[in-house]
């Protein structure tokens, strides 16, 4: 049976195009964690899964480390190391674990950690922080799409979900809102968002519900009074008075109609506002 080394060592002669790509067995006390440097959050259950992995003997990808003053940084990986560090505290050592190079610039390694395939999926909140930190770096939301292979719209979703309140992010993390409904709702009401997103979570779990959907924080207004209103409007005129003012000159017989409509649609509006 032959094996990819002895393929590569007589490449020369098999024509074939493999190539090596090293990586390196480093003792677990030589690895360390820059805190705050992971986009993602640790969850004790993946941690959990990587520890009986590594006691199964089951074969795990390398991680992903760059080379520091302080020793070896882990830039991809970290549930897999804390999994190593929890098997070998249910007695089952793990000295040493494989790691490869990763050579890049910071902007590089973040959008590694978005990318790769090898970690747990990321969280929207995760996402969006990952794609701030690039804008501090002085990124632009169509570079940073460039570089993670998404959209620049799916860039500017992350980075507004990441800028609002962090009463109204941690509805988010609880399940309460859903990410898209706390991007609508700090669109929609700006620095008012949490106290409606509070509001209409409580009328919601009145009604036995357990989150909030975006109808519930953003009552749509009926598409029928919309047009009726058009249909109202499409007659009158504009004019302008001697000081400069602008005024809509309604047709006979309208204002009544015109009027209720929009008292209907400001009393939709007030549901969600916060005295």
């Amino acid at each position: 049976m032959s094996t990819l080394y002895q393929l590569y060592k007589h490449k020369e002669k098999n024509g074939t195009g493999t190539s090596v790509n090293k990586t390196y067995v480093v003792p677990l006390s030589e690895l360390y964690v820059e805190p705050g440097f992971n986009v993602r959050e640790i969850d004790q259950d993946h941690v959990n899964e990587f520890r009986d992995a590594f006691i199964a003997g089951e074969y795990l990808p390398p991680l992903a480390v760059q080379v520091t003053e302080k020793g070896i940084k882990i830039l991809d990986g970290h549930h897999r190391y804390y999994g190593a560090l929890a098997a070998t505290e249910a007695g089952h050592p793990i000295l040493r674990i494989e790691c490869k190079d990763f050579v890049g610039s910071d902007a590089d390694r973040i959008a590694f950690m978005v990318t790769s395939s090898q970690g747990k999926p990321l969280t929207p909140i995760e996402r969006g922080s990952a794609y701030l930190r690039m804008i501090n770096q002085g990124w632009e939301p169509a570079e940073i799409a460039r570089k993670v292979k998404r959209s620049v719209s799916d860039v500017n979703l992350h980075l507004d979900l990441v800028r609002c309140g962090t009463e109204l992010l941690d509805m988010v993390r609880s399940g309460e809102v859903a990410a898209t409904t706390a991007v609508a709702l700090s669109r929609e009401h700006g620095p008012h968002a949490t106290s409606v997103a509070v509001g209409q979570l409580d009328k919601a779990k009145a009604a036995g519900k357990k989150k909030i959907t975006r109808a519930d924080a953003i009552p749509l207004f009926s598409a029928s009074k919309a047009r009726r209103l058009v249909e109202l409007l499409v007659d009158a005129s504009l004019q302008n008075d001697n000081c400069g003012d602008d005024h809509l000159l309604l047709a006979s017989g309208t204002a009544r109609e015109i009027t209720l409509i929009l008292d209907e649609y400001r009393a939709g509006i007030r549901q969600g506002e916060v005295s």
